[in-house]
């Protein structure tokens, strides 16, 4: 039997997670921006801080893009391929944007405009071949459509013109790729959301093709939703594609992982460990994404931050005894059962992440080895300087 410590190690060594582009940038709310002077100014940036937290972290070889933030019109999609494998990474998930060009003020793939269906059709299939030529696997859409009144559209008319497009999308996928179709219940529309919920995104990937799969933003879902019987119902039929991690008080709140309910994190892990312990050891094959926008952390310090706490939750749930927990199931011994759980996520893990970080040539604390490398302050001074000379203005802006 493997010791606590083989257990973490091999869970580990299988355990990737990928890092956004937009989380090294300056965000804001509806409200206002505030900016950081380390903040990633374009593409080159953003590879260089990804680059910087894999180096330290040793889990995060790909990072994912916003097409029309990082990907801008006469942007060579080789040439940042090429940038991105000097840097010791890959381009990951290609995220497409339908939500802020004028035209989608009635929405994209569900507007009853046909202008702007057409124009959103499009840019997903740009997407999809942006994937291609990027060697992407997974194309991560997320759905901005909805209503803000009752009467303003037919919800069953958006529905229908949601599921032709990406079914005309899906068409364009090459072997390998995967649509990965996330759910949010509100914002920016109040009164319908045309992707709600998983039920939603469960029931368009089937309709749109083999390739369609379902994303799970742990933000975008109701107070006390329990997301990990949301996990393990994807998870037996096959349907659960990726993951967007985050934390929140209330919704898409952003905030770093596990900083609010890291148990929830950890059950969600568990699920998933449980399924590969009842199917042989085979781990189904999922994409771990970091989903956050730090607007008053450091940017590269909260996101080392969420990778060591995803990296620690998901070693905390290898833990778990799988057998004693399956018979204190079958007996019904509530107590135990849940106390087996408790004890998983009890375990201080952090020997145990050291040895397997020290084994790989890592820092022990990846959050410390950032701060004594000095890379935030000759970023800062760098950016500083570009921001002046190309005239970028820094001071707060309100919506």
């Amino acid at each position: 039997m493997d010791s606590p410590t083989e257990l973490i190690h091999r869970s580990l060594d299988a355990f990737r997670i990928e890092i956004p582009s937009w989380g090294f940038a300056d965000t804001g709310t509806r409200f206002g921006k505030f900016h950081q002077p380390a903040a990633a100014i374009d593409l080159d940036d953003k590879l260089a801080d990804a680059s910087h937290v894999h180096r330290l972290t040793g889990c995060c070889p790909t990072i994912a893009v916003h097409v029309l933030w990082d990907f801008t019109p006469g942007t060579d999609p080789g040439e940042v391929v090429r940038k991105a494998q000097a840097l010791g990474i890959a381009i990951g998930s290609i995220n497409p944007t339908l939500f802020q060009d004028q035209i989608y003020k009635w929405g994209s793939i569900a507007s009853p405009d046909p202008a702007a269906r057409e124009q959103a059709a499009a840019h997903l299939v740009d997407s999809v071949l942006l994937g291609q030529a990027t060697g992407s696997r997974a194309v991560s859409l997320w759905i901005a459509d909805g209503t803000n009144y009752p009467g303003q559209d037919s919800i069953r008319a958006r529905k229908k013109r949601l599921e032709e497009v990406l079914e005309a999308t899906h068409s364009h996928l090459a072997p390998g790729q995967v649509l990965l179709i996330e759910y949010k219940p509100f914002e920016p529309a109040f009164y319908q959301t045309d992707m709600a919920d998983w039920g939603m995104a469960f029931l368009t990937a089937k309709k749109t093709g083999p390739q369609a799969k379902v994303l799970v933003d742990t933000g975008h879902h109701y107070l006390s939703q329990n997301i990990e019987q949301i996990v393990a119902w994807l998870l037996d039929e096959g349907m659960l594609g990726g993951f967007h991690f985050n934390d929140r008080r209330y919704a898409d709140d952003d905030l770093t992982l596990g900083s609010i309910d890291p148990y929830q994190i950890f059950r969600i892990f568990h699920e998933i460990h449980l399924y590969a312990w009842e199917n042989g050891g085979v781990y189904p094959e999922i994409e771990y994404m970091i989903d956050q926008s730090h607007n008053l952390k450091p940017k590269i310090e909260a996101m080392i931050q969420t990778v060591c706490t995803a990296q620690e939750l998901y070693a905390k749930a290898a833990l778990v005894d799988l057998p004693a927990l399956a018979r204190a199931q079958a007996e019904c011994n509530v107590v135990d059962a849940e106390m087996i759980l408790k004890k998983a996520f009890n375990t201080d893990v952090s020997a145990a992440l050291e040895s397997w970080r020290a084994a790989r040539g890592l820092a022990p604390d990846p959050l410390q080895a950032h701060r004594a490398s000095g890379y935030a302050g000759k970023a800062a001074a760098e950016r500083t300087r570009r921001r002046q000379e190309l005239g970028i203005v820094t001071l707060q802006s309100y919506a």
